[in-house]
């Protein structure tokens, strides 16, 4: 995998030699491996709360509803507020953790960072697996969210600065596959759990949460911190053997020199969050990093995969085969993920949005016009579901989940990571993770009262928001492959609408 030589001219006509080296490739893989804690606790919460053994012991009045009230509307047999506190409370934890760990990204490096997230979700899992009240359970779920909050905010960073700037796309992505990867075997573990008669097939379904916990835990010890986080924390001697080693090449100079001269320009900033929210020429990236994580969730992803084996049995599938369905979406959602791997360098960012985006518009309003038309307004079903019926439904979200894998699930991370400045970078990924955790809570915890009230008029509200972000992205998304980290800034200048956003006022200058 070494090879691939690659030399880009900065802004003063020097070049960056380097090429993709195994080191390189090894170290990002590992890396990414820090978005499986983040997948396998999506595709998890979704599979337990349809398990009867866990409904009966942590939420007996939604077992009564689903399994013995056989009048209950369709739509509302799992309304259940502190049913979906469960699922939620863990995306708060995260929102608040993100601002932490933007602190001591900082101060302490991404690789700290990470080993953080790892040991907070580990303990998570344990306490969640060992649970005998609902006290533990939602505590639980609180650790985990710390945890996912401290690995959302340095691992894309961390992909983000070491990777070569050719490649950066690709390597970031890995961050969304091994979410992919983790939703699938939550799915799998899901499916296999609920078969364990003995009733406590959910425990090993949640304990298995530490297995992702310990693989990132475990990567981050053999990790070295990115050359950007050194160099910003005084070790510039040891940035530059760094830089030789993941670059393949003794000449580095032209590249550390501009990584220099960035943690210079950000040390003159002693409150980048102030200097993020106020300083004019920093609203571009404040702009995308609060819209694109907002946007992302308002997909409605996370109604799918949080809530697939739910939905799929309010649509009238038995347990299994709710839970098979479940599987089927994950195994699509991460073989979509691997043609955003192979386009993103190649036909750049845009273009897989857009295309995700009309796909995602036109699939969800079909799964609304299918569930419409089956249940209407009362959600009460006369007849089991016809087979042919069944299937029509599932390869309608099969689509509607491969288009958000190469597009808005991958990408969603991957642009907020690379288009701001050092000095701001962490502020800015912290907005990143709390938007998307902020979301991602309000859709969990609001989505089965939601789906109840409005019924599948529900899925037209997405589609209604997938059509927005899509208009957003062709008028106001910049293209940025190709482009050096360090030199992201020309993207801005060059976009007919950020361009009036750029001045040459420092942010000392603008910021009392």
């Amino acid at each position: 995998m070494a090879g691939g030589n690659f030399m880009v001219a900065d802004e003063g006509g020097c070049e960056y030699p380097g090429k993709l080296t195994r080191y390189v490739a090894l170290t990002c893989i590992m890396a990414a491996m820090g978005g499986l804690i983040f997948g396998y606790d999506i595709g998890i919460s979704g599979g337990v709360t349809s398990m009867d053994p866990f409904l009966k012991l942590f939420f007996p009045s939604v077992y009564r509803k689903e399994a013995l009230d056989t009048s209950t509307n369709q739509y509302c047999k799992f309304d259940s507020q502190l049913l979906t506190l469960f699922t939620s409370s863990l995306y708060v934890a995260a929102l608040i953790a993100s601002f932490v760990a933007s602190f001591v990204s900082k101060k302490h490096g991404r690789k700290v960072t990470m080993f953080l997230g790892g040991l907070f979700f580990l303990f998570g899992a344990v306490l969640n697996a060992a649970a005998v009240h609902i006290s533990m359970l939602i505590l639980g779920r609180i650790l985990l969210g710390v945890g996912v909050g401290f690995a959302n905010q340095s691992v894309p960073i961390y992909l983000s600065e070491i990777a070569p700037y050719k490649y950066r796309g690709t390597f970031n992505v890995l961050f969304q596959l091994a979410i992919t990867v983790g939703i699938l075997i939550a799915n799998i573990v899901n499916f296999l759990t609920n078969k364990i008669s003995a009733g406590w097939g959910w425990r090993v379904s949640l304990g298995g949460a530490a297995v992702p916990a310990l693989v990132i835990l475990i990567s981050s010890l053999f990790l070295d911190d990115t050359p950007s986080s050194l160099i910003q924390r005084g070790k510039s001697e040891e940035a530059e053997q760094l830089l030789k080693k993941i670059r393949g090449v003794d000449n580095v100079d032209a590249e550390l020199k501009d990584l220099v001269e960035a943690s210079e320009a950000s040390k003159k900033v002693q409150h980048p969050w102030k200097v993020l929210l106020r300083v004019r020429k920093y609203k571009p990236q404040l702009i995308l990093s609060t819209l694109i994580p907002t946007f992302q969730q308002l997909t409605g992803i996370n109604v799918v995969m949080f809530y697939a084996p739910v939905l799929f049995q309010t649509l009238g599938f038995k347990a299994n085969a709710s839970l098979m369905s479940a599987v089927i979406t994950g195994a699509v959602n991460v073989g979509a993920t691997f043609i955003s791997v192979y386009c993103t360098d190649r036909y750049g960012r845009k273009v897989l949005l857009l295309t995700g985006g009309v796909l995602m518009c036109v699939f969800q309003a079909l799964v609304a016009g299918l569930i419409g038309w089956k249940f209407g307004t009362t959600g009460v079903v006369a007849t089991v579901l016809p087979q042919s019926y069944a299937i029509l439904v599932v390869l309608c979200i099969c689509v509607f989940v491969a288009a958000f894998a190469f597009s808005w699930g991958p990408l969603g991370w991957l642009i907020p990571s690379e288009i701001s400045p050092l000095e701001v970078r962490s502020a800015a990924q912290s907005v990143t993770v709390s938007m998307n955790m902020l979301f991602t809570f309000a859709v969990a915890q609001v989505f089965l009262k939601v789906l109840c009230w409005m019924k599948f008029g529900l899925f037209i509200f997405f589609a209604a928001f997938v059509f927005i972000m899509t208009l957003f992205v062709y008028f106001y998304v910049p293209e940025t492959k190709n482009i050096p980290i360090e030199e992201m800034s020309r993207v801005w200048g060059e976009h007919w609408y950020w361009k009036n956003y750029m001045d040459e006022q420092s942010p000392a200058e603008e910021v009392v």
